[in-house]
């Protein structure tokens, strides 16, 4: 029942993420505030919530080597992400505005190495480890092929940047919720 939630209410929250992101930015600034903060603490439920996720997804997998280098890999870049938005949260608690925000963030991304890991290539990981896991499951035909093109089709949307997360989150969706519990057998979860 914990892994349905996990991956119903991960896709979820990333698109709660992205309209409190959408209202953040009607006056022309995003952050300090409630709308930031309140997405941020969605966006961070989200990112624990694939912990099990990508638990589930290796166990769908076989658990074998590759699987599980997988999933290391999508756990470190959701690990990197949830410090990235952990410091976000806490700018925006302690920013009194978005100029505060930037001479705080500058100071924290002046550490080196936390721009590498925390900002730019270590969170990419997450959105790599869930499309190499949904193609690995669709060629074992482990899940639906519909599954993987859906989630391929959401880490190629978020590309486009932080504005496309509504799609993003709407495409995960797709392909993890309703996922098959676990007395489901692969060879019928593709049915």
């Amino acid at each position: 029942m914990t892994k349905t939630i996990a991956f119903t209410a991960a896709p979820l929250l990333v698109t709660v993420y992205a309209g409190c992101r959408s209202l953040d930015g009607l006056d022309g600034e995003r952050g300090p505030g409630p709308a930031w903060t309140t997405g941020h603490l969605a966006f961070l439920a989200a990112l624990i919530l694939f912990v099990p996720v990508f638990l589930e997804l290796r166990r769908l997998a076989g658990r074998g080597l590759f699987a599980t280098a997988t999933a290391v890999v999508g756990l470190v870049g959701a690990v990197c992400s949830m410090a990235q938005i952990s410091i976000d949260i806490v700018v925006g608690a302690l920013a009194a505005d978005h100029e505060a925000m930037r001479e705080m963030w500058a100071d924290v991304q002046s550490v080196p190495g936390v721009n590498l890991v925390v900002y730019t290539v270590a969170p990419v990981l997450l959105f790599l480890g869930l499309l190499v896991m949904f193609c690995q499951l669709a060629l074992a035909r482990a899940v639906p092929v519909w599954r993987a093109v859906a989630v391929v089709l959401a880490v190629l949307v978020s590309l486009l940047g932080l504005d496309a997360l509504p799609a993003v989150g709407l495409l995960l969706g797709a392909g993890l919720a309703p996922f098959p519990g676990r007395g489901t057998a692969p060879a019928t979860a593709h049915s």
